[in-house]
């Protein structure tokens, strides 16, 4: 065992004699007990590899503690089960299938082909009710709700529409042979409940549990645990009350309150040495949350020095925040030559990264967004992409499908299976077997007809899409599909404007690519192909620019300088949730934010701030006050200037000509 364990972690790692509760304060090094204890438990205490689990929530935090356990153990384990929740669900019902009445090899279905069942057995075109829709149906699955005891507790007319769908949509999935996301916890619940021989094996299987980030659990995942546990109650539960943040995604911090409850025996270790922060960050980090009611005290406490003061700046509006952060950072980096990759920007909202990314772009500063939707994952713009492929390549399916559904063409679904049916039969493409006289004769003209006519309009884009300006095929190809007007119809007025803007945004990406670069339209499509590739790219490697991440994706992660933007009422905390009183929530996350920094932290807010086509006046967020004075520098407020375009880019290029010749 590593002598550079403290004494309550070396605890925590040896206890065996029941269930364990570890209280790992941010930064307090939860993951090192759980991959020793998992050393300990094969080393020292004999335990088979097969007979332990370590359950995590996302599959890097499973493929670190995969890595570090490999490096502590010298043969490596075989048959150790280290994986997130819904693997671990998978695993068991591929081996249960028959049990529960599917093929061991049925489908995973993903959000998309969920919305589509459910917007069929809703009878709605509407987007958001769709939306909507899908997100009952899952949180009553993940809080073990059947569908008969939704319909019996449905409080309008939005949730009675969904409890009907819930019974139809799982008779429907069970007769694909297949699941969604949620199924992954659910059936395993009641496989578990309806067959104690099966549930016997498994608890026999797995003799000890390890379970990360536990305040996030939902109701299912609690109940999993619960039922593997057994009366045998081999466990140990690592997680923190004081970043439980994932309630709108239906975690329960009440399962961590519940755990003495189930298990009066449970033993509680407090992990409070931070190794990650300055004495300056967690003492404000520990005065946000002390206003929170806590299920356990803990404060936080660090050897690492007292650190730099934070700072706090409250700037005229959001482009003079944004200009005083990029400059802030920049002066910041040339002073204490560090790399862009020690610096994140973190935010309570996605719209906050817009003017953030502008100011970067114009000062040519290399930044990598997480939290959000990469431009070209918004589902608006791989609407109008699937067109491009589909010009680019008939062959495509996906594309295929995607586009002839994304707006409708007049194809229902019955054509579109009997089309893949036929396809399938021949191993040919839908596009190819929409033209054979072998499929005519197995539909009706009238079904026919709208599928031609969407292959010939392919057929003739295809034919320009070569020899045209890209701008001006995009522009015919917009007003061909109507994809305003379907934006309009299915999307609040906001929403829809906004999709159509990154529509629009994308037609003049390939205007002007296009003209700069001599490419037609097909061309193009393989540039974005390429484009989503990198952006996918996962190498394991940081690459050198600043960290853009929404503070719930932010979670487990740190940076030695923070940026902590937008700290306002209304955005941090929410609106929504200061009028539905889950400030502590929200107040969590600022803790989050807080305890991300190592070195130095930076929070700034707007006097006002634009909302629409309005301007409204801001006030500094509550957690501010919070905090206390003692090690904080506060700048800026009214007694700034107005911001003026010209003096800041004159302010820019002044910081500029200094760096240039101090590094000359």
């Amino acid at each position: 065992m590593s002598a550079l364990l403290n004494p309550p972690q070396r605890e925590a790692i040896r206890y065996l004699d029941g269930p364990l509760l570890v209280l790992a304060g941010a930064g307090s090094g939860k993951t090192r007990v759980i991959t020793q204890k998992i050393a300990y438990l094969i080393q020292e205490c004999g335990f088979s590899p097969s007979n332990i689990a370590a359950i995590t929530f996302t599959n890097k935090a499973a493929k670190e503690m995969q890595e570090r356990v490999g490096q502590l153990l010298k043969d490596k384990p075989s048959g150790l089960t280290i994986s997130t929740f819904h693997s671990l669900g998978v695993r068991i019902l591929r081996e249960e299938a028959k049990v529960l009445g599917y093929k061991p090899r049925f489908s995973i279905f993903d959000s998309t082909d969920c919305y589509g069942i459910i917007s069929d057995l809703s009878g709605s075109a509407d987007k958001a009710t769709i939306r909507r829709l899908q997100t009952l149906i899952s949180n009553w699955k993940n809080a073990l709700v059947s569908p008969d005891v939704a319909l019996k507790n449905v409080e309008n007319e939005t949730e009675k529409l969904a409890a009907l769908a819930y019974a139809s949509y799982s008779a429907t999935l069970k007769a694909y042979q297949a699941v969604d996301f949620d199924d992954l916890i659910s059936l395993p619940v009641e496989l578990f409940d309806k067959h104690p021989e099966v549930l016997d094996k498994w608890q026999n299987r797995l003799r000890y549990l390890l379970v990360d980030e536990y305040q996030d659990t939902n109701a299912c995942q609690y109940r999993l645990l619960k039922q593997l546990a057994g009366p045998r109650a081999a466990f140990t539960a690592v997680g923190d009350d004081d970043q439980a943040i994932y309630g709108w995604r239906g975690a329960d911090i009440e399962n961590l309150r519940g755990l003495p409850r189930d298990y009066p025996k449970l033993k509680v270790i407090k992990l409070e040495q931070n190794y990650r922060s300055t004495v300056r960050i967690l003492k404000a980090a520990n005065a946000v949350i002390a206003h929170n009611e806590k299920l356990f005290e803990k404060t936080l406490w660090s050897d690492l020095g007292h650190g730099d003061p934070i700072t706090v700046t409250a700037c005229r509006d959001g482009e003079r925040e944004a200009e005083h952060v990029v400059m802030k950072l920049l002066a910041h980096k040339f002073e204490h030559k560090t790399q862009f990759s020690d610096y994140a920007i973190l935010y309570r909202g996605n719209f906050q990264a817009r003017v953030i990314e502008q100011f970067l772009r114009d000062q040519r500063v290399p930044y990598s967004l997480s939290g959000g939707q990469s431009f070209f994952d918004k589902s608006e713009i791989k609407d109008i992409c699937a067109y491009l492929r589909l010009l680019a390549n008939s062959d495509d399916d996906p594309a295929f499908i995607r586009a002839i559904t994304t707006p409708r063409r007049g194809v229902g679904g019955a054509t579109l299976e009997a089309l893949g049916t036929y396809a399938g039969e021949r191993h040919i493409s839908l596009f190819a077997a929409a033209f054979e006289e072998g499929f005519a004769q197995r539909v009706q003209p009238r079904q026919l007809q709208p599928l031609l006519e969407f292959c010939e309009f392919i057929n003739r884009l295809e034919y320009r899409a070569l020899r045209e300006p890209a701008g001006q095929v995009m522009d015919d190809l917009l007003t061909a599909i109507g994809y305003e007007s379907w934006l309009n119809e299915g999307d609040d007025a906001r929403a829809a404007l906004s999709r159509w803007e990154n529509v629009l945004e994308l037609k003049r990406w390939l205007t002007d690519k296009g003209e700069a670069d001599e490419k037609n339209l097909v061309d193009l499509t393989q540039t974005i192909a390429l484009i989503n590739m990198l952006d996918k790219r996962d190498d394991g490697t940081r690459p050198d620019a600043v960290q853009l991440s929404t503070l719930h994706a932010s979670k487990g992660l740190e940076y030695p300088h923070v940026f902590l933007i937008g700290v306002e009422e209304g955005v941090l905390p929410h609106r929504e949730c200061i009028e539905n009183d889950t400030v502590e929530e929200e107040r969590r996350l600022m803790y989050v934010g807080i305890t991300r920094a190592q070195r130095s932290l930076h929070i700034s807010y707007s006097e006002k701030r634009k909302q629409g086509k309005d301007v409204i006046t801001c006030e500094p967020s509550r957690f501010i006050a919070e905090m206390g004075k003692e090690d904080i520098r506060f700048s800026g407020g009214k007694s700034d200037a107005p911001p003026d375009k010209a003096s800041g880019a004159a302010r820019l290029a002044a910081m500029k000509a200094m760096l240039a010749g101090k590094s000359a």
